[in-house]
């Protein structure tokens, strides 16, 4: 496998990791980016556009990154806060009326980006078009009762997260939260990151597909817990209904679903991207762009949410809308914070130790939060440091 890109003096162990992820944990097509201190340096890529394709991975292909989308998107309230425009102490049904039914009255917005409204599920799975229509979801979500007292408990949102943050950001500015990610974030960073795939930028998404982890020497062998795998083979848990609250699960190669806005899941961008924007929460890149003041990269970090998920059946850890270092999704370090994406892809920021990191790829394996190609590449860049 060739590996094109450039590593700076000393990250040669994170090349030599992206390489035998080719060679060893399956990959096919995949780039890897890492910014310290506000400075590139790692910006690799390998392997072909798509998935099944024989078109090479270019430096500005870009890919879908399923859940890491989240994290992004997080940005996009947190950005609202700082600026004093939303609080994240005063109930959603003070932005948003219509949520306050079933007992959500009483939600907060830190409850909201943190999977403590109660709603990872609903009592009819969406269809594709209603789940990007940017109506439907919300309606649902809104009428929806919680399924545990809002704020006692934690679960993740994996779909419905898109239309609690859509229709939440949609009321207090008017404005999509991709809309919002683009004009404020994103275009003037010079990001490669889209929520919402404009159809300029269509030409350079590869095709992603599923793909079984290879057997062999070297191989990193997981095998989740029983009661985790009973929980998604059982179509009534809520680990299954919350995965599947789009039904049938949409074709994620398909131009529609590619331009539609779900902050939970079809972001689209570069591994370069995921790791500027990332440096770009925690202090300031290379020609002087940043996203947050020190307040709010310190509230990003903040646990909010921490022990038994109610849907993926394990302990996790989050903030406001970011997923935290812990065993259930290990970071670089336990001041990460960030969002994988289940099949494979992984961004976070580590402010102390100056780290955006951006991972994608098309070959989308069947891990959820601790895939063994991002691990791989974590454990090389620590042992960079």
């Amino acid at each position: 496998m060739d590996v094109h890109g450039t590593v700076a003096e000393g990250f040669e162990p994170v090349r030599d990791a992206f390489a035998r992820n080719f060679e060893v944990l399956g990959d096919r097509g995949a780039a890897v980016a890492v910014y310290r201190d506000g400075r590139k340096v790692v910006d690799l890529w390998g392997g072909t556009e798509d998935a099944d394709g024989t078109d090479p991975w270019t430096e500005d292909t870009a890919q879908i990154v399923r859940s890491a989308t989240k994290g992004v998107a997080a940005a996009v309230p947190l950005l609202l806060h700082q600026r004093g425009l939303l609080d994240l102490d005063a109930p959603v049904g003070s932005y948003w009326p219509e949520f306050k039914t079933g007992g959500k009255e009483r939600i907060l917005v830190r409850d909201l980006l943190a999977h403590r409204a109660g709603v990872p599920v609903l009592d009819r799975g969406l269809t594709a078009a209603e789940a990007a229509d940017g109506v439907s979801g919300a309606h649902a979500v809104a009428a929806q009762q919680p399924f545990w007292e809002p704020g006692a408990e934690h679960g993740y949102h994996a779909q419905t997260y898109s239309w609690l943050l859509s229709e939440l950001v949609l009321r207090v500015t008017g404005r999509t939260l991709g809309t919002v990610l683009a004009e404020e974030m994103t275009e003037p960073l010079g990001v490669d990151f889209w929520i919402g795939l404009p159809e300029t930028e269509a030409h350079r998404v590869g095709r992603v597909a599923p793909v079984d982890p290879p057997s062999g020497a070297g191989m990193l062998r997981t095998r989740p817990r029983r009661n985790v795998s009973e929980a998604y083979a059982d179509p009534d848990s809520l680990t299954r209904r919350a995965f599947t609250a789009i039904d049938p699960l949409p074709d994620e190669n398909a131009p529609a679903y590619r331009a539609a806005e779900l902050p939970a899941s079809n972001g689209i961008g570069t591994a370069r991207g995921l790791a500027r924007f990332y440096g770009a929460t925690i202090g300031v890149v290379e020609d002087g762009a940043r996203i947050f003041t020190p307040a709010t990269t310190a509230l990003a970090g903040r646990e909010l949410s921490s022990g038994p998920d109610r849907v993926l059946v394990v302990n996790t850890r989050f903030g406001p809308g970011y997923m935290l270092h812990g065993p259930a999704s290990p970071l670089l370090s336990p001041t990460s914070f960030g969002h994988p994406g289940r099949g494979g892809s992984l961004a976070f920021a580590d402010p102390e130790a100056g780290i955006g990191f951006g991972y994608v790829t098309n070959a989308l394996a069947k891990s959820v939060t601790a895939d063994p190609r991002a691990q791989a590449l974590v454990r090389a860049l620590r042992s960079s440091l």
